[in-house]
């Protein structure tokens, strides 16, 4: 769907100055899909994407790579990137792009909150938006669509694997991911809602790491520093769980299978997984960083002025057992 021409007054309020889509030809080899995705002129498609940063773990690294991938000229776009951690940072790069007058804004949002007035100021541009990786606390008639993790989901599924253990009594180490991101609500709410309903669910330690390995490396630490028990530690991310166990291993706490400490992680990066296999963690659930070509479709269905079948669109994830996994299930869903 082409931007709506903006008017005066519009434009004003944006910038003075603010630039217009290019009227660069689309490249002598590009692709049939890149001919469809691109307008009719031959003009490419400019997307402003705002994202979190590439090196924040595993799962953003190949997020990150996907995009780059698939927004190219050679595939009919003009794509320009944003990253940030950081709510106010990413939409300070929104409004940005709606002063560069993108045709598309693509956002995976740093937190749920905060994003009414600038995806107001997009639809009031013609600017169309999609979310992806995450969810936002907005009116969906804000966005175009939504290719996202169900969060939610992933923390339940999590949180009933962690059920069926069985143990007699659960002393978890919570290491929170950057907090308000729909990732750590997601990861965060099914176990806090566990804890509630259960006597027998104890949190040691609730804290966020901010997908740090690091940092959950000393919040472990300063647990068996303080000589409190525990036999599960609860990461949001595998980089934290794999800080997590570095402070176990430099104390001797035996983990993973048959160990005294149950090791949880999300996002199954290859090396993750191996771990699983190995027997060294527990659990891990996926969380599917290969959205870009959901989002490359909704973009030709929309510069068809057609609407996409579905406003959310949810990646398929599964949680994988140490005492199931295999190598093929490495090869396959590894990241």
């Amino acid at each position: 769907m082409k931007k709506k021409l903006l008017s005066a007054a519009l434009i004003l309020a944006l910038a003075v100055g603010a630039v217009g889509c290019g009227a660069q030809p689309a490249p002598e080899d590009s692709s049939a899909d890149a001919a469809e995705a691109g307008a009719s002129d031959g003009e490419l498609i400019k997307v402003g994407i705002i994202n979190n940063d590439p090196n924040e773990s595993g799962y953003r690294t190949a997020n990150d790579a996907d995009m780059q991938a698939m927004f190219t000229e050679e595939n009919g776009y003009d794509a320009s990137f944003a990253y940030s951690l950081k709510n106010d940072e990413q939409i300070a790069a929104a409004q940005k792009f709606i002063q560069d007058e993108v045709d598309y804004l693509l956002l995976s949002a740093a937190d749920t909150a905060g994003w009414d007035s600038v995806l107001q100021d997009a639809q009031d541009a013609g600017i169309q938006v999609i979310l992806f990786d995450r969810t936002i606390d907005a009116d969906e008639s804000l966005y175009a669509a939504s290719i996202v993790s169900d969060m939610d989901a992933e923390g339940q599924t999590a949180v009933d694997w962690l059920a069926e253990q069985g143990l007699d009594e659960y002393n978890i180490i919570h290491i929170q991911g950057v907090m308000g991101s729909a990732a750590q609500q997601g990861r965060t709410g099914a176990l806090n809602a566990k804890v509630e309903a259960e006597s027998n669910w104890n949190i040691v330690t609730q804290q966020t790491a901010e997908w740090n390995a690091e940092k959950a490396q000393q919040i472990v630490q300063s647990v068996i520093d303080a000589g409190t028990p525990f036999n599960v530690i609860y990461a949001e991310n595998d980089d934290m769980a794999k800080g997590a166990v570095a402070a176990l291993d430099a104390k001797g706490i035996t983990h993973g299978v048959d160990g005294d400490v149950i090791i949880m992680g999300f996002d199954t990066n290859k090396w993750a997984l191996q771990e699983l296999v190995d027997g060294n963690w527990n659990y891990d659930g996926q969380c599917n960083p290969f959205q870009a070509k959901y989002i490359d479709e909704v973009i030709k269905t929309l510069e068809k002025d057609e609407t996409p079948e579905e406003k959310v669109i949810v990646m398929e994830e599964k949680g994988f057992d140490a005492a199931t996994i295999t190598q093929e299930d490495v090869d396959n869903y590894g990241i």
